[in-house]
This record gives C-alpha cells, structure tokens and sequence, in this order.
C-alpha cells in the first residue's frame, strides 16, 4: 500500500485511510471491521465523532480474528476543543485510548485552533460546540500551551506522531517557532472546490505530511443540510469524463487527485463496493491536463467552516 515516510519519526502513514466521521455507532465497529478486513490499515477517527468505542471494538474483533495485529494498524484521533488546557489534554487521551481499547496512537491531531470552555466528560461526552445553554464559550488558552502538552504525549508514548488539524499557515509558522516535536501532519478540508494549493506548498517546505478530508466536496455536508448548494463533484463533467476515460468511478478519480501530488485521503464509505473501489484509488493515473482541469473547479468553497457556528471562531478569515 503506498504510504507517506513522516519525517521525525520515519513511521509509514498509508496514503489512502478510512475516515470515521459520521459513521454511526450501531454500525461502526463492523463498518471498521470489514474496511480492515478490505484492506484499510489507516482509521480517522476523533473524539467528537462519538464512536471511539464503536471503532475500537471492530478493531479488537480484526486483531482477534487475525487479520491484523495491532502494529499494522495506523489508528489516529483528535484532540476535541474543549480540552486545549495543558491538564486536560493528557486526560482526555488516556480516555479515548481507553474507549479504543488501545495502548497508544499513531497520530494524534489538535482537531481545531480553538480553545473552548472546559466540559468535564462525566458530564457530556463529546461535549461538541455549545454549552448547557446552546451558546459558544471560549476559553484563553494558547497554542503554545496545548502544544506543549501534545509534546509529552508523544514523550509519554501515548502517542507516536502529532499534528494539526483546520490551521492556516500563519499558525503552523508559529508552532514551528517554539516546537521540540513539529506537527507531522496536517489535516485539512481539501478538494477541486477548494485546493489550497499555497497551503499544501508550505507543508511541503517543512515536510509536513496533508491529509485530505472531505475529498468528495459537498457530497459530505448534503445530509447535515450544509452543503451551501453547491454542485455535486461527483457529479461534475470534468470529473465524469475523467472517470470514463480512466474506466474508474469519479470518487476515484477525486481521490487520486489528492494521491497523485502526495496528499494523503481519507473517505468513508458504509457500501463494501464503494469501500473497496475507494481503496484501489492508486491503481491509475491522472494526466497533468486532467489534474490541472480538477483543479481549475476552484472556487475557494469552504464547507467546514467554524463561523458558521459563531463569528468568534473565524479561524480562516
């Protein structure tokens, strides 16, 4: 499987993951198993998708049946905002290992650049966005300080790689300033509606890895009634064409859009067709005239965007 060499600690990270966002729970752990089972060693999961627990018995059920041990696995979960302060954040990672089943992470991302209040997981958990009240409360701590505690971690070996997640570069150079372990990786929403083409160039720079998410487009937001109305690009001519030169699905041909330059993707899927096809997305390439075509569909359309939800936490303004 092709992979991507992170740079501090060499460790191969698959290309192509399984992305658990929006999986439900009844159906997680044997969505998990059977996307092990078709040949996924990369799971995307985080705290606030709520089925951390879910997740982690498809995989103890994989390890128990013997299609993989938990070493050729790449498990990766993120940091959730209320839990930036240095005391929590070592908290709210043993839980979710715990809820995993696990002994450590392979990548261990700060979900977004926003700190919010406190929200004890005895209480809710995931706490999500708002409080008690459905309001937004912000908290002041700083990046340095969650970073910080991302870095013991990692010296705790609860994880083995860290790094970013929804963060622009002008907070990524600033990480950069004060870090003992750099960001390994960066995750960020990703496709030919918004390429982030500068983005991606500076990760480059530092040789920190991206991870696409969202590479269908819209298709991820239609059923939270997000989608802000744009075309599907699954959908789209250019895409179509594409798919039907090549004899592939345009959700291929999406994906290796991002493979093809080096960026690793990560989608779901709850149909084992679709699942395996999705897998098998490196089998062919795209020509420079069809990746630029892909491309040119930029319109700079941000779908995950958190001042949506209150204008405080416009972190891409």
């Amino acid at each position: 499987m092709a992979s991507i060499v992170l740079k501090r600690t060499q460790q191969k990270m698959p290309v192509v993951g399984f992305g658990l966002w929006k999986v439900t729970k009844s159906t997680c752990a044997d969505t998990v198993y059977n996307a092990i089972k078709a040949g996924y060693r990369l799971l995307d999961g985080a705290g606030d998708y709520g089925n951390e627990k879910e997740a982690g018995e498809g995989v103890r059920r994989a390890i128990a049946d013997g299609l993989v041990k938990r070493e050729d696995l790449f498990i990766t979960s993120k940091l959730w905002n209320t839990f930036h302060a240095h005391d929590h954040v070592k908290q709210i990672t043993k839980m979710q290992l715990g809820l995993w089943g696990i002994d450590y992470f392979d990548l261990f991302l700060v979900h977004f650049p926003i700190a919010l209040k406190y929200v004890d997981p005895s209480h809710r958990y995931p706490p999500e966005w708002f409080g008690d009240d459905g309001k937004v409360y912000t908290q002041n701590t700083p990046m340095h300080e969650t970073w910080s505690a991302m870095e013991e971690l990692v010296d705790e070996k609860l994880t083995k790689n860290i790094g970013l997640s929804n963060c622009q570069g002008s907070l990524i150079l600033d990480v950069l300033r004060y870090a003992k372990y750099e960001p390994q990786v960066l995750q960020v929403e990703l496709h030919p509606y918004l390429t982030q083409e500068a983005l991606v160039k500076l990760c480059k720079v530092f040789s920190i890895a991206v991870t696409a998410y969202s590479s269908f487009g819209p298709q991820s937001y239609v059923e939270l009634g997000v989608d802000k109305g744009a075309p599907s690009l699954l959908k789209h001519n250019v895409t179509s064409t594409t798919a039907k030169t090549h004899g592939k699905t345009e959700a291929q041909v999406l994906l290796r859009w991002a493979t093809q330059r080096g960026i690793a993707v990560i989608p779901k899927s709850n149909d084992l067709g679709r699942l395996s096809a999705n897998l098998d997305c490196n089998s062919f390439d795209l020509s420079e005239s069809e990746l630029a075509a892909l491309s040119a569909l930029n319109i700079n359309l941000r779908l995950n965007d958190p001042a949506d939800i209150d204008g405080r936490l416009a972190i891409f303004a």
